[in-house]
């Protein structure tokens, strides 16, 4: 490196620095408290740093009488909040639970899933997030595999995890429900208040993948050590501190956590409610005068397919911002939701891997629809071909990112594959002209038809802008004589007349003769997880 580089590292830390507290200032997160508040604020980040016990306990020393968290039991305020989740720390200790041991939590949305997370994390113990959709022999299987020796579940899971964790060992989370075992409430009206002594190591926190497409697998990261992860999210999405955001999307998601933990940071309001229902949220929105709302694309469909009079009947101006991910956000449905809801949508593509890849602000939906969007602050994006060379604008491939918040393995040890310290995501896509990134579909769902590369979603996209289809997936199936083909599983809209042959016939109008299903079937719905995506793995055979 030679002394002009040298000289430049410097200057160009100090405007990376600059630019990181202009975000953070316009986010509120620096508004000036009482003196002897931030004081307590700053010590709070001084014994616990940036991870989850940092942030909550420094905004309950700046906003104690704030509320925390709405669920449909309770509001916790921040001083509530720190003083539960310290004696539910200590109690579990108590109980024999130490640092690095590893503890699954398996609720719905609810304030005792954050309180059982902050605790844990206050204990030092590894916290492993558990999908409430999971069957009981897939809930043994990840408990297992993952090495949980200790849960934190929902009264009906009970019955789910009896056989895999000893009694001793098990906490129900949700306080004032039915069900057997130990409540988090009683250990915590037990309890010393007191902070406990900040462990030694920070926890690392590991959600499983979606597993669409086969088992899902625990993804592993530390907390982050630096605002970077959060002033990436805040440089392309406005969220606000002293919010209230409405957290639609699953907590045990990558998405529902990260807006939990963002929500800490600015010491906002989250509203969470065990079932998602379309007016529930509505109704919560008006009442809160929530600022955000985060959810899963299906979740705004949802919300879109109630009848007008329901959707009018809610004053929703307060939204500043709708934060969707989890799945593809279609161009038509962003369009629709922001021509009803006003200009406030903003699509995040990222991972379990490797966190955020891009985000698409109301702008780019509306100038280029189906667009993931750019890469925020602090974020690289590359498309590369088969080599792990760099592609041009418009040319497709396998799409790699790079960011402080990377997953540092699989729990099997296993990671991803690297090029240049940037991670690969499975996906592939494309940039346009103006280096909005676009996707194309999965690279382990390509197949080859007619000697080209064919990807379901490009048909799965055009099948959905079909007037009498409301869903649709298309899946790669074995074919005696091609090897593969392309099978359409479609759910059409009620009372239409739609057919195979009409199906066919509509794609092949408008796409490449290779990329026509060879088989259609019709289904009442598609199988989707908690966070709208289509679990493909459950339609390689017709559905009756």
């Amino acid at each position: 490196m030679n002394p002009v580089q040298l000289l430049d590292r410097p200057a160009k830390f100090v405007a990376s620095q600059a630019r990181a507290f202009r975000v953070l200032g316009e986010a509120g997160m620096l508004h000036p408290s009482r003196p002897d508040r931030l004081l307590a604020a700053g010590l709070a980040l001084h014994r616990w740093g940036l991870s989850l016990p940092g942030i909550s306990a420094a905004s309950a020393a700046r906003y104690p009488e704030a509320v925390a968290v709405i669920d449909d039991d309770r509001r916790v305020t921040y001083a509530e909040f720190d003083g539960r989740t310290n004696a539910l720390a200590n109690a579990l200790e108590e109980r024999g639970l130490r640092e690095s041991d590893r503890v699954g939590v398996l609720c719905r949305n609810h304030a005792g899933f954050a309180e059982s997370v902050i605790a844990l994390t206050k204990l030092g113990s590894d916290v492993t997030l558990l999908n409430t959709g999971l069957a009981e022999p897939q809930i043994h299987a990840v408990i297992e595999r993952e090495g949980i020796t200790a849960i934190v579940h929902d009264a009906t899971s009970g019955p789910s995890v009896a056989a895999a964790i000893r009694p001793r060992r098990r906490f129900v989370a949700d306080s004032g429900r039915p069900g057997r075992g130990t409540t988090l409430q009683r250990l915590i009206e037990h309890a010393n208040t007191s902070e406990p002594r900040p462990p030694r190591r920070q926890s690392s926190i590991t959600i499983l993948t979606s597993g669409t497409t086969g088992a899902p697998r625990g993804a592993s990261r530390s907390q982050p050590a630096t605002s970077d992860p959060a002033v990436s999210v805040l440089s392309s999405i406005p969220l606000r501190a002293r919010g209230t955001t409405v957290i639609a999307a699953p907590l045990f998601h990558a998405w529902g956590f990260a807006h939990l933990a963002l929500g800490l940071a600015l010491s906002s309001t989250a509203v969470l409610r065990r079932q998602f229902d379309p007016e529930q949220t509505l109704a919560d929105v008006e009442k809160y005068h929530a600022t955000a709302l985060v959810a899963v694309p299906l979740m705004l469909r949802r919300i879109l397919d109630l009848p007008a009079g329901v959707r009018k009947r809610y004053e929703t101006s307060s939204l500043r911002v709708v934060a969707v991910s989890g799945s593809a956000l279609p161009g038509d449905l962003a369009d629709a939701f922001m021509d009803e809801f006003g200009d406030v949508v903003y699509n995040l593509y990222g991972s379990t891997e490797v966190a955020t890849a891009t985000i698409a602000t109301p702008a780019d939906l509306r100038a280029a629809p189906g667009t993931a969007g750019r890469p925020p602050r602090g974020t690289l994006v590359r498309v590369v071909d088969d080599r792990g060379n760099p592609l041009p604008q418009g040319a497709v491939g396998r799409i790699f990112v790079g960011n402080d918040a990377l997953i540092e393995s699989y729990a099997d040890g296993e990671v991803n594959e690297m090029i240049d310290g940037l991670m690969e995501t499975g996906d592939v896509g494309h940039f346009d002209s103006e280096g909005r990134l676009f996707l194309d579909g999965r690279s382990d769902e390509m197949i080859v038809s007619g000697g080209e590369n064919v990807y379901p979603v490009e048909v799965e996209a055009l099948l959905m802008e079909h007037p009498d289809i409301v869903d649709a997936a298309v899946v790669r199936v074995a074919d005696e004589e091609w090897g593969q083909r392309l099978a359409a599983f479609v759910v059409r809209r009620r009372g239409a007349r739609l057919s195979v042959d009409d199906v066919k016939g509509y794609v092949r109008m408008q796409l490449a003769r290779h990329k026509v299903p060879r088989d259609v079937h019709f289904v009442r719905e598609l199988p989707r997880n908690p966070t709208g995506k289509v679990v493909k793995s459950a339609l390689t055979a017709p559905i009756s």
